[in-house]
């Protein structure tokens, strides 16, 4: 075995490997990238058109401009009605009303004739006798006229007049229409000029009016950034935020961390990588922000300092990062991460919106305003409302590196500057990060193991002692256990407490289990009942009850068993995925339970889980040579180990595929290929050639086969016939404990049902010769025939008549000519038909440890309530005279896909005998 790097060394190389990992997925997810690193420019293009329209609104009003020397504007005309809103038509520009006098009718032709850059005609005047016909007429002709004058001539030197709009406001396109300065004051002015004209006598007389606002400064302009800019940024920071959660997610939900982590992945390399890989993405992210603004020349990214803009931007989706990891472990599905991800959003949409009012406004409490700065979109939000604000006008200059300390040019109530804003994203990273870390330990993983809530208190942890030596394993022996049935797993048994309480290890051995326990605790499931609410607790499972074992060196050990027979729990405690209930076990001297030997425990072990848990996006080269670092083999080794190992799989032209591209087949080989990388000393091979055709499945039994020298082999698998041809010793388990244990042939001789003897007759054979055989075997064995074909006869001989073969089979031999046989084979049962009896009596002592009952249907159609496992029934009112005791029947039973028994059916009926209770028989 190669010499490993450990230490601080194989946590760079760790650190190394997985950051190249991240490379290489963002790669192959270049989409995915480039939205993460360039969707800043998107909404930054938004909000610019967003700005430009706010400022075209505002183009004609001067009251966003500095205006020192206001300029005049000139007397404006009298409009045409059809420049009204709203306005019908034909229409009049104006109505007049007056007493009859001549001397008003010279005045509005004057008007009419006067109105600057264009006459108005008489059809678009209309004259009137009293203002009560222009009430009236206005009022049965609505929206024909924008307004009336009113004369009355007072004597020679007084002429009086009266303006008359429609004042009711109507917005059109969100726009009022200003009645007074487009209708009322041209009006006014001409009514006024052709008066002093009529009564100077002098139709040429000057009366220019002119308008000029109050000199004031620029108002501050509606800014997009300062308004929509923190919902828009955070959306900026939620696709790095949801790619995150769900790369971690991913990770957990395909156990491919888990996988890592069997390899001898440290935490901090795991972790450590990610941050740095995302505090990249993140730096380049923020400077795209705020590049992106300066493209599009905000002052509020050309007078702000671009240091001060870029470490808001910067901390923010850093804060951001340290939150994703924290929610991520409260999340199993990487589906979910979505649908949290818009949840944030919104949350942080509504409370951005909150913040320009609450709780930063000088009048919330201290203990308010911590618990709103915890979440990182309020931050961002104050922050840019004091930056947008130091830009608001023209006059304002922003805010630089030197007075980040200072409130805001324009806050009444200093409650946080921009500094506090650093500190307070510096200080809650951290805090999300430390409890990312803390819950991703006590919350259960994938294998819905957790660690308890004080697990850093213990010295083990930081140091990881504990459970490291050969005589720490006594403390696990546990003093209750169920005495085994079967000689040869008593005799095991016998054997591992004599050397675990010696304390001594037999050289010969790699793997010892002590004891094994793994119960699983109930869960509390909540249910209603009778309007209130209560909780159900399940009770605990016992996946493993004591198991007593040795896995020698240089061979293969074959564990069996049907589906929670408990084999995956098993190895799931080998590998420290799963934690001890009770027990200890002892992996080349080194104990399972510690942190510690654990640690050293993953050095030595190579392991193929019974799923593959490889990344899609990686290829089988780059798989390789990521486990082969994380394992801690030298560097300059790594290219080659993973060339052969590809090669020794068959996969050399695949090295550089995709391994979403991969059939099944060939995932699990490249899965074979990881268990035994870094040549390790134990290699535990869970199902490993499932879905792999034959011809490769022999290949990877000869690699298998071959690999077993100078290393132990752990192999689970439900192919009896790999089982046979690969193992040195099997291991039946079912309910949790060690039923059968030894050789293929032990088990065959001992568990299963005899002998077969396969009778080949001679073509041509009559139907004589096959009764012949029959006989033959009836008269000698007492067995009937299993099987018959045309050219075939099967027996099953059992077990107790084997001294009789001998003689039986040299008899039979003689004849062989006389029964027209052809060819005679006798074989032992197959390690099939083991499995089945070994599984059948464990769920036979569970059904009836339990008292489990089933329903047997009868030919007559009648049901009857029989425990499972039953080998007669007894049918009720059935008795008669010539039956007494009532008929039964033989139940015949079946094993279903999970391994429970089932009825197969049941023979005909036959009366009880006489010495046979019929409530027996249940």
């Amino acid at each position: 075995m190669m010499e490993l790097v450990s230490g601080f060394p194989l946590l760079l190389q760790q650190f190394t490997a997985m950051f190249k990992k991240n490379l290489l997925l963002a790669w192959r997810h270049k989409v995915g990238t480039l939205v993460h690193l360039f969707s800043s420019f998107f909404f930054i293009f938004l909000i610019f058109c967003i700005q430009k329209a706010l400022e075209a609104n505002s183009a004609s009003s001067t009251g966003f401009k500095t205006i020192k020397d206001p300029k005049p504007l000139a007397s404006p005309p009298i409009p045409p009605c059809e420049e009204k809103d709203f306005i019908k038509k034909p229409c009049y520009d104006f109505v007049w009303s007056s007493d009859g006098s001549p001397e008003i009718q010279t005045i509005v032709d004057g008007i009419m004739a006067n109105n600057p850059g264009r006459q108005i005609p008489s059809s678009k005047v209309k004259g009137f006798k009293s203002t009560d016909e222009v009430d009236k007429w206005l009022a049965d002709n609505q929206k024909i006229c924008p307004g009336a004058l009113h004369f009355a001539v007072r004597d020679d030197k007084v002429i009086s007049y009266g303006v008359q709009t429609n004042s009711t406001h109507v917005a059109k396109r969100e726009e009022y229409e200003d009645i007074t300065m487009k209708f009322q004051i041209p009006l006014q002015i001409a009514a006024e000029r052709e008066i002093a004209r009529f009564l100077i006598g002098d139709p040429k007389f000057s009366w220019n009016v002119a308008f000029k606002e109050f000199p004031h400064p620029a108002r501050q302009l509606y800014s997009a950034i300062e308004t929509v800019g923190p919902t828009f940024f955070l959306a900026t920071a939620m696709f790095g935020f949801v790619f995150q959660m769900t790369s971690l997610i991913t990770e957990k939900e395909l156990k491919l961390r888990e996988a890592m982590t069997m390899m001898g992945l440290y935490d901090t390399a795991y972790w450590l990588s990610w941050l740095t890989w995302e505090g990249i993405m993140t730096v380049f992210s923020s400077l795209f922000i705020v590049l992106f603004g300066m493209m599009f020349q905000f002052d509020f990214f050309l007078k702000n300092n671009f240091v001060v803009l870029y470490l808001l931007f910067f901390l923010f989706q850093l804060n951001m990062i340290g939150f994703s990891f924290w929610l991520s472990a409260f999340i199993s599905k990487a589906s979910s991460s979505t649908t949290v991800g818009f949840v944030i959003f919104i949350i942080g949409f509504i409370t951005q919106f909150v913040t320009k009012f609450f709780p930063y406004d000088g009048r919330t409490t201290k203990k308010y305003q911590i618990m709103w700065s915890l979440f990182p979109p309020n931050l961002l939000a104050k922050g840019l409302f004091i930056l947008a604000d130091a830009t608001a006008t023209s006059q304002d200059d922003g805010i630089r590196l030197s007075n980040i300390r200072e409130c805001g040019p324009k806050e009444r109530r200093c409650v946080m500057t921009i500094s506090d804003i650093y500190k307070w994203l510096v200080s809650s990273f951290f805090l999300w990060f430390v409890l990312a870390l803390y819950f991703d330990n006590i919350l259960a993983n994938a294998s819905g193991v957790k660690k308890p809530l004080y697990y850093f208190l213990t010295p083990g942890y930081w140091l990881g002692t504990g459970g490291v030596k050969v005589k720490e394993g006594k403390n696990a022996i546990p003093n209750d256990h169920i005495t085994p049935d079967d000689a040869d797993v008593l005799e095991e048994e016998h054997l591992v407490k004599q050397q675990s309480m010696e304390g001594t290890l037999d050289p010969r051995i790699a793997v010892q289990i002590r004891g094994l326990v793994k119960t699983y605790p109930g869960k509390k499931r909540p249910f209603c009942c009778c309007c209130c609410c209560c909780c159900k607790e399940t009770p605990p499972y016992n996946a493993v009850k004591g198991l007593w074992v040795n896995f020698a060196k240089d061979q293969l050990f074959c564990l069996l068993g049907p589906n929670g027979a408990g084999k995956s729990t098993t190895i799931s405690c080998l590998v420290g995925i799963t934690p001890f209930t009770g027990g200890d076990a002892l992996i080349y001297d080194h104990s399972a339970r510690s942190s510690g030997g654990m640690a050293k425990i993953r050095k030595l072990i190579g392991v193929c889980p019974q799923f593959d848990v490889l990344w899609s996006a990686l290829t089988g080269q780059e798989h390789l040579q990521l486990f082969a670092t994380i394992k801690g083999l030298p560097p300059a080794s790594i290219e080659t180990i993973a060339e052969k190992s590809l090669a020794e799989v068959k996969l050399t032209e695949a090295a550089k595929m995709r391994a979403g591209s991969y059939s099944g087949g060939m995932k699990r080989r490249l899965s074979v290929a990881i268990a035994f990388i870094g040549d390790p000393k134990l290699v535990i091979l869970d199902e490993p050639t499932t879905g792999i055709d034959p011809i490769t499945r022999r290949h990877v039994w000869d690699i298998i086969e071959e690999a077993k020298k100078g290393r132990s082999i752990v192999l689970t698998t439900h192919s009896m016939e790999e089982a046979d041809i690969l193992s040195d010793r099997i291991g039946i388990m079912a309910r949790g404990r060690l039923r059968c244990i030894g050789t293929s042939i032990r088990l065959k001789s001992r568990f299963g049902s005899g002998f077969i003897a396969n009778v080949s007759l001679r073509g041509g054979a009559d139907s004589q010769s096959h009764e012949s055989v029959k006989q033959f075997f009836k008269y000698h064995l007492d067995v009937l025939h299993k099987e018959e074909t045309e050219c075939y006869l099967t027996f099953v001989i059992p077990q107790e008549k084997e001294g009789r073969l001998t003689n039986f089979f040299a008899e039979l031999q003689d004849r062989q000519h006389e029964f027209g046989i052809a060819d005679i084979q006798l074989g032992l049962t197959t390690l099939e038909e083991v499995f089945l009896n070994i599984s059948r009596q464990a769920e036979l002592e569970a059904a009836m440890a339990e008292g489990r009952l089933v329903t047997l249907t009868l030919t007559s159609g009648e049901s009857v309530e029989i425990p499972v496992g039953a080998k007669h029934a007894w049918i009720p009112e059935t008795e008669s005279e010539e039956h007494p005791k009532g008929l039964m029947v033989e139940v015949y039973w079946d094993q279903d896909e999970s391994g429970k028994l089932c009825i197969a059916g049941h023979s005909a009926e036959t009366p009880v005998p006489h010495n046979i209770d019929p409530m027996s028989l249940h």
